[in-house]
């Protein structure tokens, strides 16, 4: 057997004889080392000493059957921040001198720029003036109440579909607004109809029925008489029928049939009331739901701002309103409105149209005078009419005595001028007429509220060109 060469066992860490000294590959001094970043057998691109550094070659790798090469990383070495030094700041010394000086400048300035908005050239001046002279000089805008903030929480205030509601109250009146119909009834006249709405009021204060019936009574007479033919034996059936429906329209409890035939005094037997009730719906087409001066009441009332006092007087002039036909020409909103600024009139609430009530009303002063006056009229004309149930009824306590307060003056004056100017412009057309071959007759204007004479080949009013206009009767 060939002898074995036999190897003399060395220690670890000791040097073999003969062989080159190589570094270890260990973290260098002075520093320790990191986890898995200094690791002895890692190679860290350090060469043998006194030679050169032997070129990192890509390792091939067989991935499925093909080679990829696979180069080792490199380390890249950790780039400083850059520390960027602060410029150093320039500190300027004021002395107290110089500090005076500025003061004074300012003041200066200062002063400059006030003496130039105090100097009034000639366009401002002239400018101010005329605006003084107009009325328009700035005057402090008045404010517009909220008149729903106190009903925020009363659900059956409805605050959030209110002004929805009132505008399509505006819409409906127009659809539902009864014209003028006197001269479609031959039996039948203005003071006929005022006879009944007085005895209808009276019906109304006897049953004690909610003010909404008596609204939508009359609106149910008016729209009824406006489109069937009725005889003056009828009439007051007419009315007791109305009534009849509007109370089981607004009451909880309705007065019966025969209520209304005993208070008739029997003139009319339960099927003739209860054949009238089903010829009104019949005409009508059922159709009940219609804005009156009332509903609109409520809530310019509401604008005013309201008390005992002027909610009184507001609903005396506006049943005065509704029982005289010439009101008939007005849309139920525009009776409201103007029965409101007649009452402030009448009671001195200054200012007598502001903000608020123009805009929940949409009316301005201007365009309520002409029904105010007529409103007014009839309230002075009221104690000694002939007609006088609404009068004694807000001459009571209960209604505030308002029927006794003196009327509006100031529209008053406004009223008794247009009627003189009436009157001489009657007379001249009157003269004017006596040289016409044409036969002349006096007619009464809606929309002057006057009468005048105008030949039968020319019926217009001669003060407005209108031609609403009907013979006296």
């Amino acid at each position: 057997m060939a002898s074995r060469i036999v190897l003399q066992q060395q220690n670890r860490g000791e040097a073999v004889p003969g062989a080159v000294k190589q570094k270890r590959n260990m973290a260098p001094e002075g520093r320790n080392r990191k986890a898995l970043g200094d690791i002895g057998n890692v190679a860290t691109g350090r060469g043998v000493e006194g030679k050169k550094p032997l070129p990192q070659k890509p390792v091939a790798v067989k991935v499925k059957g093909a080679i990829v090469a696979k180069v080792p990383p490199v380390r890249k070495p950790a780039q400083k921040k850059a520390t960027v030094k602060p410029n150093p700041e320039d500190i300027i010394e004021i002395s107290p001198d110089t500090q005076e000086k500025l003061k004074e400048n300012m003041q200066r300035t200062k002063a400059d720029k006030d003496s130039l908005k105090q100097k009034a050239t000639l366009t401002s001046t002239l400018t101010a003036r005329s605006k003084a002279a107009c009325g328009l000089s700035k005057k402090p805008k008045e404010q517009i109440v909220d008149i729903d903030a106190a009903d925020v929480n009363n659900e059956l205030a409805v605050v959030e579909y209110v002004e929805d509601v009132y505008s399509f109250y505006k819409l409906a009146e127009n659809e539902t607004r009864v014209h003028d119909y006197m001269d479609s009834q031959p039996e039948i006249n203005d003071r006929m109809r005022a006879v009944l709405i007085d005895w209808l009021v009276e019906v109304h204060q006897k049953f004690e029925l909610n003010p909404e019936t008596l609204y939508l009574t009359i609106n149910i007479v008016d729209r009824y008489l406006a489109v069937k033919t009725t005889s003056r034996r009828e009439l007051q059936l007419v009315g007791i029928s109305a009534m009849l429906i509007a109370s089981k329209y607004e009451e909880i409890w309705a007065p019966e049939v025969n209520d209304f035939v005993c208070i008739s005094n029997k003139s009319y037997t339960r099927d003739q009331v209860l054949a009238m009730e089903k010829e009104f719906l019949g005409q009508l087409e059922w159709y009940l739901t219609v804005p009156t001066p009332y509903v609109f009441l409520a809530r310019f009332i509401k604008a005013s701002p309201p008390d005992s006092e002027i909610k009184n007087m507001v609903y005396f002039l506006a049943e005065l309103g509704l029982m005289n036909y010439a009101t008939i020409i007005y849309c139920p909103s525009m009776i409201a409105a103007s029965a409101v600024y007649a009452a402030r009139h009448t009671i001195n609430r200054t200012p007598f149209w502001n903000e608020t009530l123009k805009l929940h009303t949409g009316f301005s002063e201007s365009q309520l005078i002409e029904c105010a006056r007529l409103l007014v009229s009839y309230h002075s004309a009221a104690a000694t009419h002939k007609l006088k149930v609404i009068y004694k009824k807000y001459s009571s306590p209960e209604r505030g005595v308002v029927s006794l307060l003196t009327p509006a003056k100031s529209l008053l004056a406004a009223s008794s001028s247009s009627v003189s100017s009436g009157r001489s412009d009657l007379a001249k057309s009157t003269k004017a007429a006596a040289t016409s071959s044409s036969p002349m007759v006096v007619v009464g204007c809606q929309r002057c509220h006057m009468y005048v004479m105008v030949t039968e080949a020319d019926p217009r009013c001669p003060q407005c060109k209108s031609t609403t206009t009907r013979k006296m009767t």
